[in-house]
């Protein structure tokens, strides 16, 4: 039989609220999002009361929350707003009878596992279903890099979230070579994430300016990607191929490394840019792996286009946990 249950997505600025249905460990229907800004609300508490009201005053007594962080330990804080979360209130707090915490990324793995094949996009490789069967590496840049992966075996699947944003950056040519000097000036450890993540087109963007010698005036990342795809600043532009190309480069370390049948690249900036990956060298780079070109060439690499899938995936890990 199915259910109703509360679905939410909390990150940094905003909460997503939206009631899911869900059966037989999957995602039915998934209504209409609600966003509410964190830095309008106390707590999390009175930003789920404020989704009540809005609902009518009733919520089903369930909840699913997919969180920006660790969902581990007694108190779960927030790296950009005030809120906690004490997991063992959960029940009293929200007045819900059952819940599942989990971490955003794992809850986009599930989205990736459980969407429809309509909420795919090829980027590169053969155009063709992501496979039933092996390992699909799902990445997503955005405020970092997240990365997880999922096994499925035609019948059942499982996700795992990693810290795969974490690795070590691997220039293939001198511009790379520039960006990862003016990063060690400031880190004695460059990850992929200080390279592929919505603010690294900061660190992009001057380094293209000092090698061909321009002042530029200070921008932040926003007023980068927005120039960029506005196409009002060529040099925004070229940041972005830079940030393409890289991303290109990370997806096929990761999809080696995790023995791929399939990548994913998902999150709101991977749909912001999707003409920008199509169009750049992200599947040239994704493919260039010396002897292993080959076998590169032969994974599909999509975008997940769902509007949603931090709701998606919070509610299909909470379908599957209460189907088990």
């Amino acid at each position: 039989m199915s259910e109703q249950i509360v679905t939410v997505d909390i990150g940094g600025t905003h909460a997503r609220f939206a009631i899911a249905e869900v059966e037989g460990g999957r995602v039915l229907s998934l209504g209409e999002a609600t966003t509410l800004h964190t830095k309008d609300h106390a707590s999390f508490q009175t930003a789920w009361q404020d989704f009540e009201r809005r609902q009518g005053g009733t919520l089903p007594r369930a909840v699913a929350i997919a969180i920006a962080g660790p969902t581990r330990g007694e108190i779960i804080r927030f790296t950009n707003n005030p809120w906690i979360i004490r997991p063992a209130l959960i029940g009293e707090k929200l007045n819900v009878d059952r819940y599942v915490l989990v971490n955003d990324f794992e809850a986009v793995g599930h989205a990736v596992a459980q969407a429809d094949a309509s909420y795919f996009e090829r980027l590169a490789g053969p155009d063709q279903p992501l496979p039933e069967t092996g390992t699909i590496t799902v990445i997503g840049p955005g405020t970092g890099l997240g990365v997880a992966h999922i096994w499925r075996d035609g019948h059942q699947y499982r996700v795992q979230a990693t810290e795969g944003g974490h690795i070590d950056f691997a220039p293939l040519d001198s511009i790379e070579d520039a960006i990862l000097a003016r990063l060690r000036k400031r880190h004695r450890r460059v990850s992929v994430e200080r390279i592929v993540s919505g603010p690294a087109i900061v660190d992009i963007y001057e380094t293209l300016a000092a090698l061909e010698g321009r002042a530029v005036t200070p921008l932040d990342d926003k007023a980068i990607w927005t120039r960029a795809m506005n196409r009002e600043d060529s040099l925004a532009a070229a940041a972005v191929d830079r940030f393409c190309l890289s991303l290109g480069s990370v997806a096929g370390d990761l999809a080696l490394a995790q023995g791929a049948s399939g990548v994913v690249v998902a999150g709101g900036l991977g749909l912001r840019i999707r003409d920008s990956l199509v169009r750049s060298g992200f599947p040239e780079r994704f493919i260039e792996k010396g002897r292993f070109e080959g076998f590169m060439s032969a994974l599909p690499v999509k975008l997940i286009t769902h509007p949603q899938p931090g709701l998606f995936g919070a509610a299909a890990a909470f379908a599957r946990q209460h189907a088990e």
